[in-house]
C-alpha cells in the first residue's frame, strides 16, 4: 500500500518513518525545500533518539522517500495523512490554515478514491471542514473518506510510542475507510494493541481530552508540592503513595517547574476555546493553565530566595529543553525561567545535551558551556531545570571545587535533600518540606578557584 504524509515536522516524520518500518511504501511531502533536501540526504532536522537511523534504513530499502511535489504524492497514494502544524492563535484557538491548505490541494489533485486522515491535533469539527473543502475543490466525482487518527507520541520516546502504543484511535463512518486504516496498523494486532473505532468527532475530542487530563495531573501535583513545602511533607513520597492507587497511576505526578512543549500548552488553551465556542466554560482546565503559569514564577522566586539579589550573580544552568531526550524548546519552563533570571541581571552559564544550538538566538547574553562541570565553573549556584539522565549522577566532589558555593537548586527533584546536606550542599527542591538545607559551604581555595579567575 502507498501512503503519503503531508508535513515533515515531528509528527509527520515519525509517523511516515514508522509506517515505512511496518513495510508500507511512504512518501513524505513538505513545501520546505531545504528541509526536504536535508531529509533526502538522511539528515533529520530535530533530535529524536533512533529516528535518523530508522529514516536512513528505510530510505536504503526503498520504502521511504521525500519530496516537495504534493500532486505526484497524492496521485500515487491511497491514504493521505495530514500532519501539518496547528499553531495557537492569539485567543488560544488552533490555527487550521495549514490543514485547510492541504485539504484544498488534495481536492485539486485527487484522481480516484482516497482516505484523508488527520494526524494533526485539530478541534472537533475539523474533519467535516476538510470534507467540505475537498468537495468544493475536487476535479471530478471521485469518492473519498475523512478519518481522524490522532497521534499520542511523546518526544524522546516517539518510536516506541508508535511501535507499541497504548491504543490506536480511528474516527470514521465508512466501513471501507476503517478497514484500510486497520490494514495500515496490521502489525499492531500481533501485540494485541487496543483499537478504538468511533466517529470522527469523538476521535478528535479524545486527543484534546487526553492532553488536558495529563496537564491537569502536572498542575495538581505542583499544587500539592507547594502545600508540602508549608507543612513539612515530601512531595516525592506523597506522589509515590498516590501513584500506587490504580485509579490514579504514577505517571505525570512529578513536581517541578510546570509543563511545556508543543502539546500541553497549546492543547489546554485550545480545548477551553472549543468549550467557549459552544457556550461552556471549562473551569478545571482554565485553573490548570493558571497554575502552570504561576508555577514558573514560583521557581524564579526559589532562585531569588536562595541567592538574594540576582544582579551580578552567576548561575550554572543544566537543561533547557522542555523534557529530556529532545531538543524542543517550545514553551519550555526552563527557557522562561532563564529569561527571567537574565532579565534580573544574572549571568547564566548554560548547558543542554541537545538544545544548545536552538538556544543561542534566545539568550545572546548567556554563556554556552561544554558540559555540566563547565556550566558550574565560577557559579553561585547550580540550577537543574531538565532531568537528562547524565544529570542524575553528577560528581559533587568535582562540582564542589568548581562552584563558588555548594548550592544546588534542583527544580526536578532528582537528588535526595538529606544526602546533599550530608556532603555539605545547600539544597533547594520543589515540594521537599523536609529539605536539609543550610547555608552553602564556600568552595575551597586552590587550583579550582584559580581556574575560575581565568
Amino acid at each position: 500500500m502507498n501512503i503519503c504524509v503531508v508535513g515533515t515536522g515531528y509528527v509527520g516524520l515519525v509517523t511516515g518513518t514508522c509506517f515505512s518500518e511496518f513495510g508500507l511504501k511512504v512518501t513524505c511531502v513538505d513545501n520546505d525545500e531545504a528541509k526536504i533536501a536535508s531529509l533526502q540526504n538522511g539528515r533529520v532536522p530535530f533530535f529524536e533518539p533512533g529516528l535518523e537511523e530508522m529514516v536512513r534504513k528505510n530510505m536504503r530499502e526503498g520504502r521511504l522517500s521525500f519530496t516537495t511535489d504534493l500532486s505526484r504524492a497524492v496521485d500515487k497514494a491511497l491514504v493521505i495523512l495530514i500532519a501539518v502544524g496547528t499553531p495557537p492563535r492569539d485567543d488560544g484557538s488552533a490555527d487550521l490554515s495549514y490543514v485547510e491548505e492541504v485539504a484544498r490541494a488534495i481536492g485539486t489533485h485527487m484522481n480516484g478514491y482516497k482516505v484523508v486522515v488527520t494526524k494533526s491535533t485539530v478541534p472537533v469539527g475539523t474533519g467535516e471542514r476538510i470534507r467540505e473543502i475537498i468537495l468544493s475543490t475536487r476535479n471530478g466525482a471521485f469518492d473519498f473518506d475523512v478519518v481522524s487518527n490522532p497521534e499520542f507520541l511523546r518526544e524522546g520516546s516517539a518510536i516506541e510510542d508508535f511501535m507499541r502504543p497504548d491504543r490506536v484511535v480511528i474516527g470514521a463512518s465508512s466501513p471501507q475507510a476503517i478497514a484500510i486504516m486497520k490494514d495500515l496498523y496490521a502489525p499492531l494486532y500481533l501485540i494485541e494493541t487496543p483499537f478504538i473505532v468511533t466517529n470522527v468527532e469523538s476521535a478528535e475530542m479524545i486527543k484534546y481530552a487526553s492532553n488536558a487530563f495529563l496537564a491537569a495531573k502536572v498542575s495538581f501535583i505542583n499544587e500539592i508540592a507547594n502545600i508540602c513545602e508549608r507543612v513539612g511533607a515530601d512531595v516525592n513520597v506523597v506522589a509515590k503513595g498516590m501513584g500506587h492507587d490504580g485509579r490514579i497511576g504514577s505517571k505525570f505526578l512529578h513536581a517541578g517547574p510546570g509543563y511545556g512543549g508543543s502539546c500541553f500548552p497549546k492543547d489546554t488553551r485550545a480545548i477551553t476555546q472549543i468549550a467557549r465556542l459552544h457556550g461552556y466554560e471549562f473551569e478545571v482546565v482554565d485553573a490548570v493553565i493558571r497554575v502552570n503559569e504561576s508555577q514558573k514564577r514560583r521557581m524564579v522566586e526559589k532562585v531569588r530566595a536562595a541567592l538574594g539579589e540576582l544582579r551580578g550573580r552567576t548561575i550554572g544552568v543544566l537543561g533547557l529543553s522542555f523534557k529530556p531526550n529532545t531538543d524542543d524548546l517550545r514553551e519550555s519552563p526552563a527557557t522562561w525561567i532563564v529569561q527571567e533570571l537574565i532579565g534580573e541581571g544574572a549571568l547564566c552559564r548554560l548547558f543542554d545535551p541537545a538544545a544548545l544550538e536552538g538556544a543561542r538566538s534566545l539568550f545572546p547574553s548567556a554563556e554556552f558551556c561544554e558540559d555540566a562541570y563547565d556550566a558550574a565553573r565560577g557559579a553561585d549556584a547550580l540550577l537543574l531545570l531538565t532531568e537528562w539522565n547524565q544529570f542524575r549522577n553528577l560528581d559533587f566532589d568535582r562540582l564542589g571545587g568548581l562552584l563558588k558555593a555548594k548550592r544546588l537548586i534542583d527544580l526536578r527533584n532528582v537528588y535526595d535533600p538529606r544526602k546533599m546536606a550530608e556532603i555539605g550542599f545547600e539544597y533547594v527542591g520543589v515540594g521537599r518540606g523536609l529539605e536539609g538545607a543550610g547555608k552553602a559551604e564556600a568552595a575551597p581555595s586552590g587550583p579550582a578557584s584559580e581556574r575560575r579567575k581565568s
